[in-house]
């Protein structure tokens, strides 16, 4: 026997693990993310317990509820659009006032069912009594300026 030949035999038996399929990250399903995250949003529960029943870990459960949370918040924050006005007809008609002075800060009795529109630094008031066609005219004209 050679010397060589007893440093080749093994000593000791190890054990090797064959992985055998693709492997990699799961990928979870949006309906299934979203059960998931329904799951912590029960009273009393508790992250760490959700994730193990799902084979997950928590940080990864915590990353879908920021994630998700942010998605909301997104949503809140969307601008506001115009929304249709309706206008009845059935007010009996009052003759509109052509000018107003500017420095009057207080409203007096006439002001009754005016409305006043601000938007994008423009002033619109509709009073009372006004010409339907008119009213929406001007509403469509402000939508499409925005």
């Amino acid at each position: 026997m050679s010397m060589l030949d007893h440093k080749l035999e093994p000593k000791m038996v190890r054990r090797v693990e064959v992985i055998t399929g693709t492997g990699g990250r799961c990928r979870f399903a949006d309906d299934e993310k979203a059960r998931i995250i329904e799951e912590t949003l029960v009273p009393g529960a508790v992250v760490s317990a959700v994730a193990r029943r799902n084979g997950l870990t928590p940080q990864q459960l915590f990353t879908w509820l920021r994630q998700a949370r942010r998605r909301t918040e997104a949503k809140r924050a969307e601008p506001a659009s115009f929304v249709p006005a309706v206008v009845e007809s059935s007010v009996p008609a009052k003759p509109v006032r052509r000018s107003r002075p500017r420095k009057q800060e207080q409203r007096s009795g006439d002001d009754v069912g005016t409305i006043e529109i601000q938007t994008g630094g423009v002033s619109v008031r509709i009073a009372r009594g006004a010409d339907v066609k008119a009213v929406v005219a001007v509403m469509a004209a402000l939508k499409a300026a925005r």
